[in-house]
């Protein structure tokens, strides 16, 4: 895992970016945007493709996508204004820290399942990496 949070450029200027987690997937850069913990997440058991992030967030794999390094940025904390937003993604950080290495072995397997085009639950549920490494070559 490079580092543990960026944040995906936007052209549009009101849009503030997506915060997430930047794995090595494949050889290539993927995105794991981190989501807002909800409601419906206390009753959900942790999956290869769904992990808690204590009830802070949740990460969903099998929406990770490839990025190109000059579409994403490293979000340094100590620029945020916002003293609970700033306490919140510090906790985040050192919990996906805690467990990087369950995050990358997940994500691999992830990678591996959908893309042995095999159907199943999860793969119906997952982006279509090899067509999402084609577009992301693609684009410059």
């Amino acid at each position: 895992m490079h580092h543990i949070y960026f944040i995906i450029k936007t052209p549009i200027k009101f849009i503030k970016g997506y915060i997430g987690v930047i794995l090595k997937v494949h050889g290539m850069d993927y995105f794991a945007p981190l989501s807002s913990y909800k409601e419906k997440h206390k009753q959900m058991k942790e999956t290869l493709d769904f992990i808690k992030v204590k009830t802070y967030s949740v990460i969903n794999l099998n929406n990770m996508f490839p990025v190109q390094s000059k579409d994403y940025t490293y979000l340094d904390f100590s620029k945020e204004q916002d003293l609970n937003y700033k306490s919140l993604l510090e906790s985040e950080y050192r919990y996906i820290k805690s467990i990087q290495g369950k995050i990358i072995k997940n994500a691999s397997l992830v990678y591996k399942i959908k893309t042995s085009e095999k159907i199943n639950s999860l793969t119906k549920r997952c982006n279509d990496f090899k067509l999402l490494e084609e577009k992301c070559r693609l684009y410059k």
